[in-house]
């Protein structure tokens, strides 16, 4: 295997050419488009047996998603934040039915103002409507994190959502070694849905009213189904490391073990934070960075054990939560510590609209938070690189 000069995009609709989804209803916006462009070009050309449908809004490409999923059709499909905000009544729908498809959300900044560079508002606004969620730090992750998440999704059963930072990763060129074709094609295996609409033979009804006598149950059922997904995550990390000697874990600990203080972030952020964390190692200081790689279903527990003992804990959090404690990250990972150490932990919410974070101000942060180890942390919420 010899690796390419692909961007983000590239990559992804490289994992898709290899996948040949049978449907693909998609709809274009920046920075999402680029992924449709390439994959454009696979139909073109002849080298994917699948329908692509260019339909007239992205309210439309999810419902066409969750029609060609009920078909029995294998369904794929990418989106970005304001087109992501259009699908949210069917982006419910998908989950509440079940549905195993898989959607690159290239993550971008909701308006108004308008902006269409990075942050994570638009996947964070869906981190409770029943999607399994991972974010990827690069291309190769990207890359690879579709094709792991479409039998993901088969798997456990649910849609799942594969996210890139936009422009940053969706845009940027970097070297990434493809998987041979058949040996994608046989890590998937054939797409077989539970009670496929076109199976006249053994008719069902979908999505009936359910009114207060069943619907209770059926949300019920649906959060186990999340729940027990992340047992099958571990099912087929294993599954996809023995295939193609990658490995993909729910977390990556960098230098974790021995440190004081960590800093917790998530997508290309990453990237950057690692060489913070290889110059100040230098220097002798216990540090590390987690990066979190599956955000839905959360892995609570997972976290617990590797951050107990830690003295201090910065999350990072590419998103506003208006009104509430601090970002979704920070929220969710403060709240698991809860029973344990209780380490001291504080909130950065960074990047918002694109605002670039560079090593200077991440070295900030650990400069920062090593003072809280002898200190009270005294704002627990704090705003990274914007003007006052």
């Amino acid at each position: 295997m010899k690796a390419k000069a692909l961007s983000g995009a590239e990559s992804v609709a490289n994992a898709m050419r290899q996948i040949d989804p049978d449907v693909v209803p998609a709809y274009p916006i920046t920075p999402q488009t680029d992924i449709m462009h390439a994959y454009a070009k696979f139909v073109a050309d002849g080298v994917v047996s699948g329908e692509l449908i260019r339909v007239e809004s992205e309210h439309s490409a999810m419902s066409a998603a969750v029609g060609a999923g009920m078909a029995g059709a294998r369904v794929m499909t990418a989106t970005s934040a304001n087109g992501l905000a259009l699908m949210w009544e069917i982006v419910y729908i998908a989950s509440s039915l079940r549905l195993p498809m898989c959607m690159a959300v290239v993550n971008r900044a909701l308006s108004a103002p308008i902006n269409i560079h990075c942050d994570h508002s638009d996947s964070m606004g869906c981190r409770d409507t029943g999607w399994m969620q991972m974010y990827a730090e690069n291309n190769q992750e990207s890359y690879e994190n579709m094709i792991f998440g479409m039998k993901y999704a088969e798997k456990a059963k649910l849609p799942f959502m594969m996210c890139l930072d936009g422009f940053i990763t969706s845009h940027g060129i970097e070297p990434v070694t493809l998987f041979e074709d058949e040996k994608v094609k046989a890590f998937l295996g054939e797409h077989k849905q539970d009670y496929p609409l076109l199976d006249v033979d053994n008719p069902t009804t979908v999505g009936p009213l359910d009114l207060f006598d069943y619907y209770f149950e059926h949300k019920r059922k649906q959060s186990e189904g999340m729940f027990l997904a992340k047992g099958i995550f571990l099912e087929v990390a294993k599954d996809f490391e023995a295939t193609f000697g990658s490995k993909i874990d729910i977390f990556e600990k960098y230098h974790t073990d021995d440190a004081d203080t960590v800093i917790v972030a998530m997508s290309s952020t990453c990237g950057t934070a690692k060489e913070v964390v290889d110059k100040l190692r230098v220097e002798g200081r216990k540090i590390g960075l987690l990066k979190l790689r599956l955000f839905r279903p959360f892995p609570s527990y997972e976290l617990k054990e590797v951050l107990k003992g830690k003295k201090v804990i910065a999350v990072l959090d590419r998103c506003e939560s208006f009104g509430a404690f601090g970002g979704p990250l920070f929220s969710e990972i403060r709240s698991a510590l809860y029973e344990v150490s209780k380490p001291k932990i504080c909130n950065y919410i960074y990047g918002l609209g694109g605002r670039e974070i560079d090593m200077a101000m991440i070295e900030s942060i650990f400069d920062e938070i090593e003072k809280y180890t002898t200190a009270d942390i005294k704002d627990f919420v704090k705003y990274l690189g914007v003007r006052e």
